[in-house]
């Protein structure tokens, strides 16, 4: 394999890595005796599902939970020492903490189910804003699986890369432009603890790159009973250039991309290896882990000297599992070949007996194309034994999309993918105020009612709408102080935009309706279509008797200069109109910011373009909040809506025109018009929306059970893992 040129290699290395290494994060001495388990508690991220697990660390100091962004580690490290002993002699305090310790040792120590045991693999986790291992909706689902996998007692150990400068942080300037920065998170402290072998000695594994063995060492994390492993090449056996390969969540040239890859894929293996682990299924989540393959063939053909790599390939396949999760084969990782070559020796190659055309083969939609680019997408579906997408229309969209890798005899409904469709983490996205409400009219049990829609339907109908409404009015109330502290500017330049504002106190009203629309800023989620007749939106929201007011929050990447243009467009407008003080927008949409949205508005908007949203998982988090979804028939939506629990926006058809858009805007704006504002207005004679209220509890009723992630992991055991 040839080296990267020394020119490259200069451009790689112009950003510099500071800093220290890390070998270990900050232990927390500081504690008294009555108070040390607070330690043991923020070493696992089990605290952040459990309402009174967060209650507890914000207690010490509610300003300082906030200054540090919910991290547990670094309250701890710089909680004031007064407060500390305050806090030690305080019984009812100290009585708390010993007794969430208690619970969280009875979970821990529970036995795990029996087999089959999973390895998971992904490229990103979002378990908490305290661990940045995350973009977006990928890692969010990740980490929304670890845990229930954690709660259902699944024997599943996860593997992922940890990026030290993670996914940019996003800012907003005065003119409404967005700007990227980056932290670093060593600079922090992290609930991760080194991986150590029975001698006190840091585990690492090496993978072959650029020519040279490249170390990653191996930090854990731990989610409830999951072990969440996670390679890290910045170490000082490494140079400059290795060090950055886990440098950027999505950064960099492909090239980087690719050798990103091959640590998680062939690295991931290394790990589990050197830690005694022999999983029975290897679950590749999304296609940036499929080169575990490679070394799963490696391994068998090391073993089985006189083996073929087709014989291989078969006890590979009936090894791993692949969930794709993108509708579009443009949205798969692709490589050129000839990039794919220099990153993958010939030596390596060849003692996997296939030829280096052999080997591109196994990425290319056609084989035998030699123009065709390596793609993750289909070497995974060619090295797994079962694929699968992530709503039923996925399925099907996916089935279209690869049929041609399949037999020509195959009718597109017999193409091997199937779908799961995703689900979210109820404990982790369920306001604790409606948690509470739960325990006291269901009882403390009231989650494990959610694994019988009927049941938990029949629960839900008998809570009275008032109790419903006081629960979502203070937590629109809460949203709303939110908004107007995180707005809050000291300076906000000569343009008037709606992210920043020097007085806060008259901006948005709970009396008004709210709608929230947070995501991805990209061409597909359609984020102009609201603002494609903006006389009509405007009225909507200067309306003297019936306004409507708007919450935004998402990112755009930082290289699409259309979507940075939409945003600062949405920013500055005015037109004298209520609009400055009626919508917001709210900067780096994160963890945190998404709990506020999906817990706080009225109504969840999502206006992607059909058939591209391969699930979305937003909208489950605001219907489990009783939040009444307004969004277009894709993804997830199609199998959640019936009528009653929500809005629908257009139909069922699929076009990609400027008239289809068109069509979609007039029903955005008529439904919103004619459906969504009467309907929120309407009281009754109790002075409460109560048509409104029935169709929140509809909403929850139906589709907490049917989008949970513990129905999604337990379908993956039943269907996919033991099959």
């Amino acid at each position: 394999m040839s080296e990267v040129s020394n020119e490259s290699m200069q451009q790689a290395v112009q950003a510099k890595v500071e800093g220290p290494f890390r070998a270990s994060f900050t232990e927390i001495t500081n504690l008294p005796e009555s108070l040390k388990a607070l330690d043991t508690i923020s070493k696992n991220f089990y605290w952040s599902w459990q309402p009174t697990g967060a209650a507890l660390f914000r207690e010490l100091d509610p300003d300082l939970w906030i200054k540090h962004e919910q991290n547990p580690r670094l309250l701890l490290e710089n909680v004031r020492q007064l407060r500390l002993w305050q806090k030690a002699g305080d019984e009812d305090y100290v009585g708390k903490v010993d007794a969430f310790a208690a619970k969280l040792e009875d979970y821990v120590s529970t036995k795990v189910a029996s087999s089959p045991s999973i390895a998971y693999f992904c490229a990103e986790y979002g378990v908490h804003n305290s661990l940045p291992n995350y973009s977006g909706g990928l890692g969010i689902l990740a980490g929304d699986h670890l845990k229930s996998a954690s709660d259902l007692n699944i024997p599943l150990v996860a593997v992922g890369l940890l990026y030290r400068y993670g996914y940019f942080r996003q800012t907003i300037s005065h003119d409404g432009l967005q700007e990227e920065r980056y932290a670093d998170v060593f600079e922090s402290e992290l609930a991760l603890e080194p991986v150590l072998d029975d001698f006190g000695e840091h585990v690492s594994v090496v993978v072959h790159i650029r020519g040279r063995e490249v170390q990653a060492q191996a930090w854990l994390a731990k989610i409830g009973r999951i072990s969440l492993y996670l390679l890290d090449t910045n170490v000082p056996e490494n140079i400059e250039i290795d060090r950055l390969i886990t440098g950027h969540l999505y950064g960099g040239s492909t090239e980087t991309r690719i050798v990103q890859e091959k640590v998680l894929g062939i690295g991931g293996v290394r790990l589990l290896r050197k830690l005694g682990l022999a999983p029975s299924v290897f679950h590749l989540n999304e296609g940036h882990s499929a080169f575990l393959t490679l070394e799963l063939a490696h391994e068998y053909l090391s073993a089985n000297p006189s083996a073929s790599f087709e014989e291989a390939q078969t006890a590979v396949r009936a090894q791993c599992v692949f969930t794709t999760h993108t509708p579009v084969a443009a949205g798969n990782d692709e490589f050129a070949t000839s990039e794919l070559g220099e990153c993958f020796s010939a030596e390596y190659i060849s003692s996997l007996k296939l030829s280096q055309e052999e080997f591109f083969d196994l990425g290319r939609i056609d084989k035998g194309d030699d123009a065709g680019p390596f793609g993750m997408t289909p070497f995974a579906l060619r090295m797994s034994r079962s694929a699968n997408g992530v709503s039923e229309k996925h399925g099907e969209v996916s089935r279209s999309l690869w049929r041609r890798m399949f037999s020509e005899n195959y009718e597109e409904n017999d193409v091997p993918i199937t779908s799961v469709t995703n689900g979210v983490h109820a404990p982790t996205w369920v306001a604790s105020e409606y948690q509470n409400l739960f325990e006291r009219s269901i009882g403390p049990d009231w989650r494990q009612l959610t694994h019988d829609p009927a049941a938990w339907k029949s629960a839900i109908d008998n809570i009275p709408e008032s109790k419903i409404w006081q629960t979502h009015v203070q937590l629109k109330n809460l949203l709303i102080a939110f908004i107007r502290e995180r707005t809050r500017a000291k300076e906000t330049g000569a343009t008037d935009t709606i992210h920043e504002h020097t007085d806060t106190r008259k901006l948005l009203s709970p009396n008004v309706l709210t709608v929230g629309f947070a995501r991805r800023v990209a061409a597909y989620k359609r984020w102009n279509l609201l603002l494609s007749d903006l006389d009509r939106l405007l009225k909507i929201v200067d309306h003297a008797d019936r306004p409507v007011q708007f919450v935004f929050a998402g990112k755009a990447h930082p290289q699409d200069r259309t979507a940075k243009q939409i945003l600062q467009q949405l920013m500055s407008i005015n037109h004298d109109s209520n609009w400055q003080h009626r919508a917001v927008f709210i900067e780096d949409y994160d963890q945190e910011v998404a709990r506020y949205l999906v817990q706080g508005v009225d109504v969840w908007m999502n206006v992607p373009r059909r058939p591209l949203e391969a699930s979305g998982t937003s909208g489950m988090k605001a219907a489990m909040n009783g939040v009444l979804n307004f969004s277009i028939l894709d993804g997830w939506w199609i199998e959640g809506y019936n009528g009653e629990n929500g809005f629908e926006i257009g139909d069922l058809s699929e076009d990609d025109s400027e008239a289809a858009d068109a069509r979609d805007a007039e029903s955005l704006y008529s439904t919103l018009e004619n459906q969504i504002i009467p309907a929120f207005y309407e009281l009754g004679d109790n002075g409460i929306p109560t048509k409104w209220i029935r169709k929140m509890k509809d909403a929850i009723a139906t589709l907490t059970p049917k989008f949970s992630s513990d129905r999604m992991v337990n379908e993956y055991v039943e269907r996919i893992y033991r099959s």
